[in-house]
């Protein structure tokens, strides 16, 4: 697949368009908005540009790039794509209708994909008339540097276009996982707890924000803690990533969204793009806990850990995606410092259940119920990896 065309020129579309790109692939990149794509074509030369300067790829290399990347406002252009890559804003009519569109201009062999990181990829098929080359392609953001991609074929996906899509994707140095169509995939289901149960520890007032990220990142070895990290992303993303999959999976508590981040969003306190949300980025972010007390510390560390790893147990569990793909998706994903069920192993299962048994005997809330693998694995007295 030489003939790549990205629908959609924001922050996602244009990295994926750039990764196609550096990987000697002609790319077409559409967007309806010619202020968009100008957006998009000024900053990847300037990307480019500091490659150059930091000796990562020649003048000549660079050149050929830009030669071979095409920015179109018109979808007859697209016409003589091999695959093509929807990015676009995460509305199911708007994208239903789209493929439809890129369907009646692509030949019957061009593979289609959909980048969403939250809709359902079986929603975008029933009007489709070949919807056994259609599947979902979902990167991360930053798309160049990201090295994770969830591959998430359909019932009706045919099996050589899964072939086709992983060979693709590994040309282009990705990792991949296998996921199953359900909310999250993955990586944005297992995790929903780093942030919903910080939340939760945050609304009780059990801690603060600044002792929890500083829990989370020095005991827990996190690059990021949970309010950093949801300040990073935005709530105009992280809270309806969230809304989203609680939503799907029929209003189940263990997703249920926090009222603490939904008033950030809607006073458009968005986070580091904003310059304010948990924290204001005019100060400088606290480095200390402002708790200092190492049992409550520890209860932190372990409380939101185990719902983590409760949450992979029951992926597994369910069939969303292999043990293996489950581990290197939470690591290459969000950078987690280990897989989550080698974590489990390496504290030992019962550590996990009986926390989370604790805090369902607590609570008396369906959110701490612990997952029937563990369960299962405990009975057994097997580890997830032996």
């Amino acid at each position: 697949m030489k003939t790549i065309a990205v629908i959609g020129s924001g922050t996602m579309g244009s990295g994926i368009a750039q990764v196609a790109l550096m990987h000697q692939c002609k790319v077409f990149l559409y967007d309806i908005s010619e202020n968009a794509l100008q957006k998009a074509k000024n900053l990847l030369e300037q990307t480019l540009f500091k490659l150059v300067e930091k000796n990562k790829i020649t003048e000549q290399q660079k050149n050929t790039y830009l030669q071979n990347i095409f920015y179109i406002t018109t979808l007859e252009d697209i016409k003589t794509a091999d695959l093509v890559i929807e990015a676009i804003v995460e509305n199911l009519s708007i994208k239903k209708q789209t493929f439809k569109e890129i369907e009646n201009r692509v030949s019957s062999e061009c593979i289609i994909a959909t980048n969403t990181s939250s809709l359902s990829v079986h929603s975008m098929i029933r009007e489709l008339k070949y919807p056994q080359r259609f599947l979902g392609i979902h990167f991360f953001n930053p798309a160049p540097l990201m090295p994770l991609v969830e591959v998430i074929p359909t019932l009706l996906t045919d099996t050589s276009i899964v072939q086709q899509s992983l060979d693709l994707l590994h040309n282009w140095g990705k990792t991949t996982v296998i996921a199953k169509d359900t909310p999250g995939f993955i990586v944005n289901r297992i995790a929903r707890p780093f942030y919903s149960e910080a939340l939760r520890i945050y609304d009780e007032g059990v801690a603060d924000i600044p002792t929890i990220d500083w829990v989370m990142k020095n005991i827990g070895g996190f690059k990021m803690g949970p309010f950093e990290l949801m300040d990073l992303i935005g709530h105009d993303v992280n809270y309806v990533v969230t809304e989203t999959v609680w939503k799907q999976m029929y209003y189940d508590p263990k997703y249920k969204p926090s009222h603490s981040q939904k008033i950030l969003l809607d006073a458009g306190l968005l986070g580091k793009k904003t310059g304010r949300g948990f924290y204001d980025y005019s100060k400088p972010l606290p480095t200390e806990p402002t708790i200092k007390d190492n049992s409550l510390h520890h209860k932190i560390f372990i409380r939101i850990l185990s719902m983590l790893i409760n949450e992979a147990a029951d992926a597994l569990y369910y069939n969303i995606a292999s043990k293996e793909d489950i581990e290197i998706a939470m690591q290459k994903g969000v950078n987690y410092p280990k897989g989550l069920l080698h974590w489990a192993d390496e504290l030992g299962l019962n550590t996990i259940y009986n926390e989370l048994q604790s805090l369902y005997e607590y609570y008396q809330e369906d959110r701490y119920r612990p997952s029937v693998l563990l369960k299962k694995k405990i009975n057994k007295q097997e580890k997830f990896f032996e």
